[in-house]
């Protein structure tokens, strides 16, 4: 799915999660504070959209969110874990 046709990160703080919504269903990227970091436990994205891009706009959004608050970052979601690997520039995070 190009990046413009997809739907937008949304954040909501009040559920711990950025997601996208999509006809398909709710994609989301879970988290939670411990302290000075982010703690990102979860991602979801429904089987219909999976490799079209969502879980990595999710992932980036939350990293960016992460980055602007001065949080470190704690990947316990196997997607994130390697998301962070495949883009050094999120390695400062850890």
């Amino acid at each position: 799915m190009p990046p413009d046709s997809r739907p937008p990160v949304q954040h909501q703080p009040e559920a711990s999660r950025f997601v996208v919504n999509t006809p398909q269903g709710l994609a989301l990227c879970s988290y939670h504070r411990e302290g000075g970091t982010l703690v990102l436990p979860h991602t979801l994205v429904p089987p219909a959209l999976e490799g079209r891009g969502i879980a990595a706009a999710l992932v980036k959004e939350a990293l960016a969110w992460a980055r602007q608050e001065g949080l470190r970052v704690r990947p316990t979601c196997s997607y994130v874990a390697a998301y962070m690997q495949r883009h050094p520039e999120t390695q400062d995070l850890l």
